[in-house]
């Protein structure tokens, strides 16, 4: 009996033994799991809301944004660290807002205006690329899938897109993936839109020649520094606001026309008069009678009726056929072909990557061996063409006293908006004597003046200048015959600044539908210099 009550005892002592040991075990394990816990929510890592990103600024000479002209509030919110109407008033959205915010998870939203921060508040200015009113579309071009597709964006792609875009807020966040508002925040602002390239394009005088050409169907205006050869307005109608839109326009809105070559006509009548002044024949003498017989071809005068005696600079006013045919036939055929060259026709104008000017099309010295030829390419008809930017070098030359400025339209680089480095560096050559030059520019200044039908004449500024009713050899369904309108000159006269071109294709007569444009533009530009 005494031996049963002693086993009793120890096995009570033992179960006693064992319970308290799970229950100090069962302690150590609480203690243990809530340390691991501690330990767990303080183990950080961060979070990241990217806001936007910013893309480098293409400029004008001015130091004026062509893109990134406006920009867009956005805020980064986390719901649970702010109340609701401290911002609500700001949102543009309210109804997303609202959604989004009873989410609770952090969100971006765009505000009509800037509010003050907080710590559950963070507010951005994001540089929008493309704005309502946008200029200059053909020379900035468009991007695509985030990449430069055309025009400077294309060209300089790698340096307005870069790794130093984004603009974003870094919050520290729990081991639960809290975010710890109270333990502040990193805040990246990119200031990637301060750098980019820099235009010779004029953001004012680009607008003017847009405005006055939006009557134009299809054209195109140049207007450049007559000393720098610089491109101060490129204007190319159609224009277009929508790429997508404009890819499936018959019309083709997206190609910048003055990158293309057309039937030149009479403009091309000053480098044979330039030809004719340096051979010593610019004295000659012509009897128009409204035709002349070359080699059993017969070509007509636009004036069927003739002009009558006449010399080179009357020929030039009245624009007069028959006068340079005769004159071509005594002159240096290989002469005058590599003036035209050394104007640049026959060569292409590389203005930047993905931007050059077509080369157009200058006869050969056995294509102008054949008198046909040579007679068409007297007065600027037949095989020759030739783009806008080819006819802006010619009148830049003669307007320089014979010195023609290679045409840029990339001033250079800027890394913060104000400053220019890489500047590109200015090129001319003389092309023509400057008694030559001097010579033609007071013949194109006559050509206006003196002409009572020109619609290049203007009573708030001198202009000298040329125009062109360039046959193209095609024909409307009334079988009259399509032509390119043209005049290019420059002004003001007594000491010319600018060259302004202007083309619109099946634009008829060149007096009366592009030298109305030149005209106003001129007025324009010179009326906003004068102030």
């Amino acid at each position: 009996m005494l031996r049963k009550k002693g086993e009793y005892r120890i096995l009570f002592t033992a179960v006693m033994f064992f319970i308290s040991f799970v229950i100090i075990g069962m302690k150590y394990f609480i203690i243990a799991q809530k340390q691991t816990e501690v330990r767990g929510a303080e183990k950080r890592s961060e979070f990241t809301i990217k806001v936007g990103e910013s893309q480098g600024t293409i400029y004008d000479r001015n130091m004026k944004p062509l893109v990134n002209q406006s920009k867009k509030i956005k805020a980064a919110v986390v719901p649970y660290a702010v109340k609701k109407d401290e911002i609500r008033e700001y949102v543009k959205d309210k109804a997303e807002f609202d959604e989004r915010y009873e989410k609770g998870e952090p969100f971006i939203t765009e505000l009509s205006e800037k509010t003050a921060e907080t710590n559950g508040i963070t507010v951005f200015e994001i540089p929008e690329r493309y704005s309502e009113n946008q200029t200059a579309c053909h020379v900035t071009g468009y991007l695509s899938d985030g990449k430069g597709a055309d025009g400077l964006e294309y060209a300089y792609d790698s340096i307005l897109r870069n790794e130093n875009g984004e603009n974003s807020v870094t919050y520290n966040v729990d081991g639960f993936g809290r975010i710890m508002i109270g333990d502040g925040k990193k805040v990246t602002r990119s200031t990637a839109d301060k750098s980019g390239v820099v235009t010779t394009i004029d953001s004012d005088f680009q607008r003017i020649c847009e405005e006055y050409g939006r009557k134009i169907k299809k054209g195109a205006i140049l207007l450049a520094d007559v000393k720098k050869g610089d491109i101060l307005a490129m204007a190319s109608f159609p224009t277009y606001t929508d790429v997508e839109k404009a890819i499936y326009d018959s019309s083709s809105p997206l190609i910048n026309r003055n990158l293309y070559s057309y039937s030149v006509g009479s403009i091309f009548k000053l480098v044979t008069t330039a030809e004719a002044i340096e051979e010593g024949m610019s004295g000659m003498m012509y009897d128009c009678k409204g035709k002349i017989d070359i080699c059993g071809q017969l070509f007509n005068c636009h004036k069927y009726d003739g002009h009558g005696l006449q010399n080179i600079s009357e020929a030039i006013v009245n624009s007069c056929n028959t006068y340079f045919i005769n004159l071509v036939g005594t002159l240096n055929t290989q002469k005058l072909r590599y003036m035209a060259y050394c104007i640049g026709f026959g060569r292409e104008n590389l203005l930047c990557s993905g931007m050059t000017g077509s080369a157009g099309v200058l006869p050969t010295e056995e294509e102008l061996s054949v008198p046909a030829e040579l007679a068409n390419f007297s007065f600027g008809q037949g095989k020759l063409t030739a783009t806008p930017l080819q006819i802006t070098q010619l009148t830049c030359a003669i307007a320089n006293g014979g010195k023609m400025s290679e045409l840029r339209i990339v001033k250079g680089l800027t890394a913060d908006g104000e400053s220019i480095v890489n500047e590109k560096e200015i090129r001319n050559s003389r092309v023509m004597e400057k008694e030559t030059a001097d010579k033609l520019k007071r013949m194109m200044i006559y050509a206006v003046r003196n002409n009572e039908t020109s619609n290049a004449k203007s009573e708030n500024v001198s202009t000298g200048a040329k125009t062109s009713t360039a046959q193209t050899g095609q024909f409307d369904k009334k079988e009259n015959e399509i032509c390119n309108a043209w005049i290019t000159g420059f002004f003001p006269s007594g000491k010319p600044k600018y060259a302004l071109t202007v083309l619109i294709e099946d634009g008829g007569y060149g007096n009366d539908s592009a030298a109305p444009i030149f005209r106003e533009i001129a007025e324009k530009i010179y009326s906003t210099e004068s102030r």
